[in-house]
């Protein structure tokens, strides 16, 4: 008589009982599934966009933009810093991605230079200063950002930009989107069930950075249209009219922003009302107790979106946007700030379409390539190794799919079409272990052993054997699932392989086992048919 410990038994059952509960509603029509009771599983496998269709985008980001604007930012800060400091300046200008500055006295160069060189601080924990600062002939200091630390900043920003895109697009309900990057500074943005790629452009291409910026009414339309505009203020367009000039320093910023929500205003039209965290409340209150009467402008990727005249202090820290909007576009936008703005602007560089109906037709052909590859190694099985073993080996095998499936479906795991590949090669190593188990059977029952001993024997053997081959398939499988991208068609691939190693390892030396244990205890057969 074979033993086989109950706790291993009650394991098989479990785990057997788990596949079949959360692969069933995978194969029920949606109706079914939608009415079934409550208590059972309604949990489905996500699908990826070669198999459910939807929007592929490949975006860059404009690394050109980023300097740019780091550029201009050192611009600013230099007046800043040298104002501070008493230091008296002209000519501060950005000439070839250099901030030049002539110091007016001779005896401040060394001081300026000096207070300046708290621009320059160092980028993470390499180190690497952030600007470098050169003191010239004639009294001039050149400022410029660093190439090492643009490299660095520039891998910063494709991190943030992918985790706001991320956001953006989990608040649009698109299923697993699959958001990774694609060497230095491409993003690749898979979304499932998303048939509209211009939608989802428009949705994470706008850089979405807001801020509230003082009016200069002082500056008229002939000294903008001259440029004698002052160093402090900036000439931006405006969706009310003519462009306006305002104050380069922001009083508050959308990083300070805790909620934006699409709503109305007092007239029923589409606006977006806003909230403050604390420091920006207390900003935007000292600053509309101190301006009544003024304008201030709210601006959104550098164009004006309305300047109200401040009739009272706002000391609340909320508010709301009004402008040319529609529900969608306030929507979107409140979306966009809400979410957070990307540190530097994204290019669309590819962008296609997979309709649902070729989705549909892999799906289909999946499936089939799944049955034909079953009933294949299934007819193959029972001939090598007769019914009763053979039969064995199938029930192992189909146990083994619906753990499979449960395992990717409670995973939150997508399937690709990779990813089905990598299930049907998972059919064969299941088989693979089954067939290294029987073999080592027959050798022991060759070899003169009563078919306790040989079955016993054949699977003590065969263990050894079986985990070698699937260890070195899952360090493969890790292998592929870190160092080859980590995303879409090999992540999937990886994934499924992954999870079917391990779930083929215990089909095999507990589900199989259990059941030529039970038929041989039943039957206590004198010779194996095997």
């Amino acid at each position: 008589m074979l033993i086989f410990e109950r706790w291993k038994v009650i394991l098989c059952a479990l785990a057997v009982l788990f596949g079949v509960a959360f692969t069933v509603p995978n194969l029920l029509p949606a109706s079914v599934l939608a009415s079934a009771p409550s208590w059972l599983p309604h949990q489905t496998l996500n699908l990826g966009l070669d198999l459910q269709g939807g929007s592929y985008l490949l975006e860059e980001v404009d690394t050109a933009a980023l300097k740019a604007g780091k550029l201009n930012e050192l611009v600013e800060d230099t007046r800043t810093t040298l104002r501070d400091a008493q230091i008296g300046f002209s000519g501060l200008a950005l000439v070839n991605g250099v901030v030049n500055v002539h110091i007016d006295n001779p005896g401040q160069t060394q001081s300026a230079v000096t207070a300046l060189q708290k621009l320059a601080i160092p980028v993470g924990t390499t180190g690497v200063r952030e600007v470098q600062i050169v003191s010239g002939a004639d009294q001039m200091v050149h400022l410029s950002i660093t190439d090492q630390a643009m490299a660095m900043d520039t891998a910063d920003a494709v991190s943030q930009d992918i985790e706001i895109v991320r956001k953006r697009i989990d608040s649009l309900g698109t299923r697993e989107p699959a958001i990774t990057r694609q060497g230095l500074d491409r993003i690749v943005i898979e979304a499932p069930g998303e048939s509209d790629p211009e939608k989802l452009k428009a949705v994470i291409g706008e850089t979405a950075k807001l801020t509230f910026q003082m009016v200069d009414d002082t500056v008229t339309p002939q000294m903008m249209a001259s440029e004698e505009v002052p160093p402090d203020d900036e000439v931006l367009p405006s969706e009310e009219g003519a462009p306006m000039a305002v104050n380069r320093r922001a009083v508050v910023s959308g990083e300070m922003l805790t909620d934006a929500r699409q709503s109305f205003d007092q007239n029923g039209r589409p606006s977006i009302s806003f909230r403050f965290n604390g420091v920006g409340a207390k900003r935007f209150g000292d600053t509309t107790l101190q301006n009544v009467g003024k304008r201030f402008a709210i601006v959104i990727d550098d164009k004006i979106l309305s300047a109200p005249v401040i009739q009272e202090a706002i000391l609340g820290g909320s508010g709301q946007i009004t402008g040319n909007f529609t529900a969608e576009s306030a929507s979107n936008l409140a979306l966009e700030l809400r979410s957070g703005a990307l540190p530097a602007p994204l290019k669309a560089i590819e962008q296609r379409t997979v309709g649902a109906e070729l989705g549909a037709d892999s799906v289909r052909s999946g499936a089939i390539a799944g049955i034909i590859a079953v009933v294949l190694i299934g007819a193959f099985m029972v001939l090598a190794y007769g019914v009763v073993f053979g039969g064995i080996a199938v029930v192992g095998l189909i146990a083994n799919m619906c753990m499979v499936i449960a395992a990717m479906t409670t995973g939150g795991a997508t399937l690709t079409l990779p990813g089905i590949a990598g299930l049907i090669l998972t059919i064969a190593m299941a088989v693979d272990a089954n067939v290294l188990i029987y073999e080592r059977i027959r050798d022991e029952e060759r070899s003169g052993r009563k078919p306790v001993m040989a079955i016993d024997h054949g699977f003590a053997r065969a263990t050894e054997s079986i985990l070698d081959a699937n260890i070195t398939t899952l360090i493969s499988a890790i292998i592929l699932f870190i160092f080859a991208g980590g995303g879409g068609p090999v992540k999937g691939f990886a994934w499924t392989l992954s999870i079917g190693v391990c779930t083929s390892v215990f089909s095999a030396l507990f589900i199989t086992r259990a059941l030529v244990v039970w038929w041989f205890n039943a039957t206590r057969a004198k010779r194996l048919p095997i």
